[in-house]
């Protein structure tokens, strides 16, 4: 028995090809989905009631509530050649990501990363009641 392979014709009988195309799908414009905020809580009326409304609490916000004050913080820089620090100062700001300290011996800032934080500690008493807070206690007592 001969077998002989015929040769394979792809296309047209003249040996052309044709290039592969993909079809060309539309996409939409990618959008980033939309997620929406907590109110904001906004002053009353002082004929109206207040529904009970929860603020959150951050580390920034209880550095801010107590600016003025001296604190110890804890900071761990791991991998790193200073390992874990420990800060003494006046606490003059707070940020989302960072607070200020000012050294008590001398006049050095120190803008410190709150990644790199542990924990602070208050050798007084902190404030931690929220103005707003304050403000209901007052107006409700009346």
């Amino acid at each position: 028995m001969n077998y002989v392979q015929q040769p394979f014709l792809y296309g047209n009988s003249y040996g052309y090809v044709p290039p592969y195309q993909q079809p060309i799908i539309p996409t939409p414009p990618y959008q980033q989905p939309v997620v929406p905020l907590p109110p904001f809580p906004q002053q009353p009326l002082p004929d109206q009631q207040l529904p009970i409304q929860f603020e959150q609490s951050y580390i920034e916000n209880i550095l801010r509530l107590n600016r003025g004050k001296v604190a110890t913080v804890y900071m761990n820089f791991e991998g790193s050649q200073w390992g874990s620090k420990i800060f003494k100062g006046i606490v003059l700001a707070a940020g989302r990501d960072h607070l200020i300290l000012k050294d008590l011996q001398s006049e050095i800032r120190y803008v410190l990363l709150t990644v790199f934080l542990n924990y602070f500690t208050f050798d007084e008493e902190i404030e931690y009641e929220y103005p707003i807070r304050k403000k209901k206690a007052s107006t409700s007592n009346k």
